[in-house]
This record gives C-alpha cells, sequence and structure tokens, in this order.
C-alpha cells in the first residue's frame, strides 16, 4: 500500500458514486479523481449553486466525466429522506456511498429537527442516509459504505445524557463526538450487513489533517485564527488527505470494518494505510446503544 496515490485507482467505469459534500474540500478532490477514472459520481450537496460550479470545474478538468449534481441538505432530515427515495424509487443502483461532508466546531446551532448540529450532521444524517440507500446498493458488486471519521475521534465519548449538548457545550468536544459516532456506526454496520449476509461492506477513512474549507466554515474567533496558521503551515493538501477515502471507496481487497488513514507520523500526513480507531470505539454494546438512539432519533431504523 506504499504511496498509494490517485493514479492507482483501477477503472470506475459502470460504477456509480454517491459523495457527499462534494462540492469543495476532500469531496471535490473525491468527485474529481472518481470522474477521471470513468465513474459516474452523484455530487449530493447542500449548495445548488457552489453544486454546480464545482460540476463545471470537474467536467472542465476532465472532458466527458459523468458528474450529477444533487440537492442534499444534512442539517435537514427530510431533505436526507427525499434525496434518497429519489435514488430508491427509480430503483437505481448505485455501487460506493462517500459519506463524506460534514460541519467542525461551529457555536451551538441546531439542525432543522433540533438536534446539536455537528452530531445532527456528521453523525444521524449519515446514518439515516446510508440505511434508506441500502437497497439502492443490495446486489451491487463489491458494493461500499465508505464513513469518514477523524484522528479527533480518540477525544470523543458518546454522552447519552447529553447528546444535544444542552447541559455543556464544547465546540472540541461536540465535533469529537460526532465523529467518534461515525466510528462506531461504521463498524456496527459492518457487524449487521456480515451478520445478514449481505455482500455490502461498511469501511472507514480519516484524512489526517488536510487544509480545506471545513476550519474555517465552522470555527469562530481565535480558534479560526489558530486553524488558519495550521493550515498555513501544518497541514497537508486536500489532494493528499482525500486519498485514505479513495482507496477505501475503489482499491482492490478492501474488507468490511477497516479503517485507512495516512502513513505518517501520527497519522497527520502521507499516503493511506490500514489504522486502528481507539479502542472504546470498538466496543460492541456502546455502537448497539448508539444505533438504538439513532432508530429513535431519527425514525429511520435497520431493515
Amino acid at each position: 500500500m506504499a504511496h498509494w496515490t490517485a493514479d492507482n485507482i483501477p477503472d470506475q467505469t459502470g460504477r456509480t458514486f454517491i459523495v457527499t459534500g462534494a462540492n469543495s474540500g476532500l469531496g471535490y478532490v473525491t468527485a474529481l479523481e472518481l470522474a477521471r477514472h470513468g465513474a459516474t459520481v452523484i455530487m449530493a450537496v447542500r449548495n445548488a449553486a457552489k453544486g454546480q460550479g464545482a460540476r463545471d470545474a470537474i467536467a472542465a478538468a476532465v472532458p466527458g466525466a459523468k458528474l450529477e449534481v444533487a440537492a442534499l441538505d444534512l442539517a435537514d432530515l427530510n431533505s436526507v429522506g427525499e434525496f434518497a427515495r429519489s435514488i430508491v424509487s427509480t430503483g437505481r443502483p448505485i455501487d460506493v456511498l462517500i459519506n463524506n461532508a460534514g460541519i467542525m466546531m461551529p457555536p451551538r446551532q441546531l439542525t432543522k429537527q433540533g438536534f446539536e448540529l455537528q452530531f445532527g450532521t456528521n453523525h444521524l444524517a449519515h446514518f439515516a442516509l446510508t440505511l434508506q440507500l441500502l437497497p439502492a446498493l443490495e446486489g451491487r458488486p463489491d458494493a461500499r459504505v465508505v464513513t469518514m471519521t477523524s484522528d479527533l475521534h480518540k477525544r470523543g465519548h458518546i454522552h447519552f445524557d447529553d447528546l444535544g449538548a444542552v447541559k455543556t457545550y464544547s465546540r472540541t468536544g461536540a465535533y469529537s463526538q460526532s465523529k467518534i459516532a461515525n466510528v462506531y456506526f461504521a463498524l456496527e454496520l459492518d457487524r449487521r450487513l456480515k451478520a445478514q449476509g449481505l455482500p455490502i461492506k461498511s469501511v472507514l477513512a480519516h484524512p489526517g489533517y488536510a487544509a480545506t474549507n471545513l476550519q474555517s466554515a465552522g470555527p469562530r474567533g481565535p480558534l479560526a485564527w489558530l486553524l488558519r496558521l495550521t493550515n498555513m503551515f501544518v497541514a497537508q493538501p486536500a489532494e493528499q488527505g482525500a486519498l485514505p477515502e479513495l482507496y477505501a471507496a475503489t482499491a482492490p481487497g478492501v474488507e468490511g470494518g477497516q479503517y485507512f488513514g495516512p502513513d505518517g507520523a501520527n497519522e497527520m500526513r502521507g499516503y493511506p494505510k490500514l489504522v486502528q480507531p481507539i479502542d472504546r470505539a470498538k466496543d460492541p454494546d456502546i455502537a448497539k446503544r448508539l444505533w438504538e438512539v439513532s432508530e429513535e432519533m431519527t425514525g429511520v431504523r435497520w431493515p
């Protein structure tokens, strides 16, 4: 796996990918490289104008690219349901779902359904989206669900008594909670798919520290300035940060339950390698409890 780059992506002609948050950052790079290798890419974005701009930029770089822009607001479960129904109701097959989009460290805000924004967007929305899209993934050869997390999941804990961060709100704490929730979800999804004998792989990835607009879109005040500086002097470019999710989505031999991140020091930079989540993120009892709570909160249940 040493020095695996986007040039190593196998031909994806005939395969269809959904990439959430495909209009910028890691999602944009992922959509670009998938299109460059022949995939049809559904760019699921909140802002249609920005999505169209991203689509046009990719089309200019990749003549003949097969791209579609679709509306998906992860801060609104109604939008998540409408998007999923638009795929499933037509019988359209999906080969890979990449749960890429996210929000990081904003002041406390709520989703349309009243959930804390980071937990609601980063975890609950992708939980609901994935479960509703499973019928479109069934039966596809080498079908995969790739869920993006962060190395900051290692600082995360699931506060079942205060998932909405009503009692105490920490921007980094809420972000880390949402990212460890991504890990619990992806590993529990893998267990359930295997138990049901469904040949869909649930895989995790994290980008290390990559310079994207994630660091500027959410944080405010001194934290925003600090992250701008670290983007300039510490972070790797988005093109490098996208490699673990591209590997998880396309590389031959990937197995359900695996987790990929950069191979450099502290998994901050580098090329894709197999890594491990923090031990508590592997706890099946917490994962099962979070799954059941997520079903109650979203109204979307394991089919």
